[in-house]
């Protein structure tokens, strides 16, 4: 499979972007070393088609899983199905399984766009930039369906994980589940997971969402030779997902928890009417040490 691949390039640093394959960065490198900074994709990650085996993609209309089958809006019920082969909840939306249109391509800068009929009317535009090895990634979406709708986003990049990998982000607290069911309450951070200084990652598999976050963090790499400097707009919740003896994690920024459509208040989700937009930004600043 043939994917056609957008480049942009600074002085520090290069990437490639799938536009067909839901607006996905494949790889952000070091230009100097060939460092990679986000997961590195290879030819058989890119032919596979799947935005899951790249380095980022975007999450709207919502983010992570939704439970009982769909949820409420004010006119009524909006019924999802699974949107993978292996997972029993609709998840990360509809934009990453899409094909996203070029609007716009330079050195630095690319500008992307999905009009989407699934699982209801809205447009996405995604901004991709690079400057001076800072990587900034902004997701605007407007509603166009005359239903007013529940809104989140999210971005989901993977970064390479080293045995000194090591993360700094603040929260306050955690979401946890009962008895295997999605996560239903929020709990004090446990030390081992609790980043508000910096540590390394657990050697547990976590999946959890993280609430109360100022938006900053910083994945610091020693023995690849850099730190990334990240700050996120528009999210005020992070998902980490470290799988068990994998070389990559996950950092989430995200405006919602996990099943936020079925939380109490809705936590972190807009309501918008025909023509409003909502957005999330994501900036990366790549340091070598």
């Amino acid at each position: 499979m043939s994917v056609p691949l957008l480049h942009l390039e600074d002085r520090l640093t290069c990437l490639s972007i799938a536009p067909e394959l839901g607006a996905s960065l494949v790889n952000w490198q070091a230009s100097a070393t060939g460092q990679a900074l986000l997961r590195p994709a290879d030819e058989a990650a890119l032919a596979s088609g799947n935005p899951r085996r790249l380095g980022c993609y975007p999450l709207a209309p919502w983010s992570n899983r939704i439970a009982e089958g769909g949820f409420q809006r004010p006119d009524g019920w909006l019924a999802l199905a699974p949107n993978t082969g292996h997972d029993p909840y609709p998840i990360h939306g509809s934009a990453w399984q899409q094909a996203w249109q070029v609007e716009h391509h330079s050195e630095h800068h690319a500008r992307l766009s999905l009009d989407s009929t699934i699982p209801f009317a809205y447009r996405a535009t995604l901004d991709v930039q690079l400057h001076e090895g800072c990587l900034n990634i902004d997701l605007q979406v407007t509603h166009l369906d005359p239903a007013a709708t529940w809104y989140g986003l999210g971005l989901h990049p993977y970064f390479p994980r080293h045995p000194d990998t090591r993360l700094h982000a603040q929260a306050r607290t955690v979401w946890l589940a009962e008895n295997g069911a999605l996560p239903s309450r929020q709990a004090e951070i446990p030390d081992h997971w609790n980043f508000s200084t910096e540590q390394a990652l657990p050697a547990a598999v976590v999946d959890h969402a993280f609430s109360e976050w100022p938006g900053n963090c910083v994945i610091e790499q020693p023995g690849a030779g850099y730190r990334l400097v990240c700050n996120a707009r528009g999210a005020e919740h992070f998902l980490l997902f470290c799988p068990h003896e994998q070389p990559f994690f996950c950092f989430e920024p995200v405006s919602h928890p996990i099943n936020a459509h079925h939380l109490p208040g809705r936590p972190g989700l807009r309501l918008l009417q025909e023509g409003e937009t909502t957005s999330l930004g994501f900036r990366m600043q790549y340091q070598p040490l």
